[in-house]
């Protein structure tokens, strides 16, 4: 029910209008002065104010002031016995959603504040989008509690808010795009485009095209004019994934952009201007990279005003249980089921693991393990053999390889949930074979 509060020293009028206002639907709290207003407005949540201008211990127009600095979704309409234009002024000035005179506009009282009701609840919706967003893409979805992956953060954090150009150095899967998403989402720019491009998905022509756009006629299959994804970022962010396996010729285009902010469309003889952030991602030494001229040194400086680099997930094992924990919630929301809590056994594996493919290769071993239990709790056995023995182990001779058909036999049989026909027929051998081995292997 929505919220409103009333705030008015005449006893008299002020039941009167509560009863008006909750005979529309309203859930109407009141108060005789300020302080008891204030007391109101920081324990319920209140989307609209209806306030007298005359209170005994203050002033609506500076009231309203005060409400709308700490409380700045909730709308105010001041009602006055004298109503003078300069104080109707001075009222809207400070935040007020509209001001009304006593007696001559009781009949605009109501659909005035259901303008207003309305106005609040849409701004409150907006910003649980907001915030929604920000949880989703900003640094609030970058998890981690280890030293390394919270300094990185702070880095980001503090250039988040400027328009410098960002160059984020990391292996593949440590989260690179989630970086540049929550830098751009932190950036004044965030109410603008988020664009990503990943260098290394394109031949250069095609790279040529889709980065700068082309007009028609400019090659073969060019039929109409298209936009680049650098005019598509205009106003906000645009990403360069893999940025070290772009040509150098484009390369050279790119720097002038840096420079100038000016480019041009492939086939096209007139400049385009954007105004563009830029943060850029490699796996690459650039560095070295540039040493070997296979990149050029002056974009690499231009790109590296701020280096961060992201740390592997090897170099963070303490947040290996929270990722995991969060992956678990995610993919058994995708598939419907209840999320299975995580075996101490199962935990330790993780965080024995070498992870080469870093968080994303935990985001498939855990989506896999999901995929595959059967029961209320992760173990072992839902993880793969390399990672259940280790890759050393896999080749050791025919012990690891009597527990690697053990283990398989384990899991059929919980897929099953013991029919062991159904488990011979899908391991593809004799019921009297599968008993035999069930005996051998003890299980």
């Amino acid at each position: 029910m929505p919220n409103l509060l009333l705030i008015d020293d005449e006893i008299k009028l002020r039941g009167l209008l509560k009863r008006i206002l909750e005979l529309e639907g309203y859930h109407v709290s009141e108060a005789g002065d300020a302080r008891s207003a204030w007391k109101i407005l920081e324990k319920e949540d209140i989307q609209v104010v209806v306030c007298d201008v005359k209170l005994p211990d203050a002033h609506g127009v500076e009231l309203t002031q005060r409400i709308r600095s700490q409380f700045p979704l909730v709308e105010i309409i001041l009602l006055t016995a004298y109503g003078t234009i300069a104080d109707g002024v001075k009222a809207v000035k400070n935040g007020a959603f509209d001001y009304l005179t006593k007696g001559d506009d009781n009949d605009r009282i109501v659909p005035l504040v259901a303008r207003a009701m309305e106005k609040a609840e849409l701004q409150q919706k907006v910003k649980r989008l907001e915030e929604r967003v920000h949880q989703k893409f900003g640094f609030g979805s970058i998890l981690g509690n280890s030293k390394p992956i919270q300094e990185v953060v702070l880095l980001a954090q503090k250039v988040a808010a400027t328009d410098t150009t960002v160059l984020l150095l990391g292996e593949t899967g440590t989260g690179k795009e989630v970086f540049a998403q929550a830098i751009h989402q932190e950036s004044p720019r965030r109410d603008k485009p988020f664009v990503a491009l990943n260098c290394s998905a394109f031949s250069r022509e095609i790279l040529e095209s889709e980065l700068f756009g082309h007009r028609a006629g400019a090659f073969t299959g060019a039929l109409k004019d298209k936009k680049g994804l650098m005019e598509e970022a205009h106003g906000g962010t645009l990403f360069l994934d893999e940025i070290g396996e772009m040509s150098l010729d484009l390369q050279a285009k790119l720097l002038r952009v840096l420079e100038t902010n000016i480019f041009y469309k492939v086939g096209d003889t007139k400049p385009t201007q954007v105004s563009v952030r830029f943060i850029a991602a490699t796996n690459r030494d650039l560095q070295k990279e540039a040493e070997n001229q296979h990149f050029r040194l002056d974009l690499y400086y231009r790109l590296s005003v701020f280096e961060i680099k992201l740390p592997a997930l090897r170099q963070r094992p303490e947040d290996i249980p929270l990722l995991a924990a969060h992956f678990v919630q995610v993919y058994a929301a995708k598939m419907n089921r209840p999320a299975p809590k995580l075996s101490p056994a199962f935990l330790e594996k993780l965080k024995q693991s070498p992870w080469k493919g870093n968080i994303r290769e935990l985001k498939n071993v855990i989506e896999r393990a999901v995929l595959l239990s059967n029961h209320s709790e992760l173990t072992v056995q839902e993880l793969p053999f390399e990672m259940q023995f280790g890759t050393a182990n896999l080749v050791q001779g025919l012990a690891t390889l009597a527990e690697i058909e053990k283990q398989h036999i384990q899991r059929m049989l919980h897929h099953t949930q013991g029919n062991k026909t159904e488990t011979a027929r899908l391991l593809g051998i004799g019921l009297t074979t599968l008993y035999r081995k069930i005996e051998e292997y003890g299980l």
